[in-house]
């Protein structure tokens, strides 16, 4: 259990990482992009799941965080315009 704690937070901090650089100035600088990529590899899981997708390689979870990360990022952005 503590292992797989321990990939699904690297996981999700790379994700934060490549979803800060693909979304360039919608971004919350490196650690709120980090803590982004953690929310989102869990917002990921769960629009993937909907849709009966499964990733089971470390590549197809790392695409799967990315996907949910930048969804997140894009929905931050929107509510914060909007504010």
């Amino acid at each position: 259990m503590g292992l797989s704690l321990i990939w699904f937070l690297i996981i999700g901090i790379v994700a934060g990482f490549i979803a800060g650089k693909l979304t360039k100035g919608s971004g919350f600088g490196v650690v709120g992009d980090l803590a982004v990529g953690v929310l989102g590899s869990l917002v990921g899981g769960f629009l993937f799941n909907l849709l009966g997708i499964a990733a089971y390689s470390l590549i197809g979870q790392l695409i799967m965080a990315v996907v949910g990360a930048v969804i997140l990022l894009w929905l931050i952005g929107t509510i914060r315009r909007r504010g």
